[in-house]
């Protein structure tokens, strides 16, 4: 009684995933809907899409860990795909990710929908906290010199390293905390006060890679098609997050 042989890509493999703030709560629920279609697992590791911060992806890779599938801000993507640490070809954008802000949940809400409202919002609290990653970046270098506040915020809001920037809202460490959507939604303690208005919206897509020390292959683009596909997206949508649905070029 003889078996088929069975295709390497047939076999159960382990993902290696390491995913950046944003899509983190999107993939934490999408793991598990992944795993009960394909004998897959996925194991999830979390980190910063830049920065010197220990535990961020570029300092987890430069330390030699290993993963098949990268997920992150797509300029930080791109820039492994430049080193050679991501393989050329397989970038597959999978959501938008839009900022919005938090303050103490039961607080008094500003109304941030418009400039005029955002800016007074900015002025009129007394610490400001916003992240260390791409959407920090923005607010710092751009956002905030645009609207002429970059003096007064030098002087209220600080930069979050290795922490939800919502936790220290919760906290009562800050009164106002900006950060992706999807960043701020799942943190207890904060009430969610609404998106950036449309000209200080600063829109990242996050995309996935295959790393060029990837394990299996067929496995991690058999993922990352999940990931893309319109399956996903109630799940993205929950999170925060609007859903791209890419073509996938393989």
């Amino acid at each position: 009684h003889s078996f088929p042989t069975r295709r390497s890509s047939d076999l159960a493999a382990e993902i290696q995933v390491i995913t950046s703030g944003a899509f983190a709560e999107a993939l934490k629920d999408l793991a598990p809907q992944y795993e009960k279609q394909s004998p897959n697992k996925v194991i999830i590791s979390y980190g910063s899409s830049m920065g010197a911060a220990p535990d961020s992806i570029p300092s987890r890779l430069a330390k030699g860990e290993k993963f098949d599938v990268l997920i992150l801000a797509a300029p930080a993507l791109d820039g492994f795909i430049k080193s050679g640490v991501v393989q050329s070809g397989t970038r597959v954008d999978l959501v938008a990710s839009v900022m919005g802000a938090v303050v103490k949940a039961g607080a008094s809400k500003p109304d941030i929908s418009t400039m005029g409202g955002l800016k007074s919002a900015l002025l009129n609290a007394k610490s400001v906290a916003y992240s260390a990653s791409a959407s920090g970046v923005y607010l710092s270098t751009e956002l905030f010199p645009k609207m002429g506040i970059s003096e007064q915020m030098n002087k209220t809001a600080r930069k979050i390293y290795s922490e939800r920037v919502a936790s220290v809202v919760a906290r009562g460490d800050a009164d106002l905390g900006f950060q992706q959507v999807s960043e701020l939604l799942p943190i207890p303690g904060v009430d969610f006060i609404g998106e950036l208005p449309p000209e200080a919206q600063r829109t990242v897509l996050f995309s996935a890679g295959i790393t060029n020390d990837v394990t299996n292959t067929d496995a991690s683009k058999d993922l990352i098609s999940f990931l893309a596909s319109s399956k996903a997206a109630p799940t993205i949508q929950k999170a925060g997050l609007k859903p791209v649905l890419p073509t996938v070029p393989w």
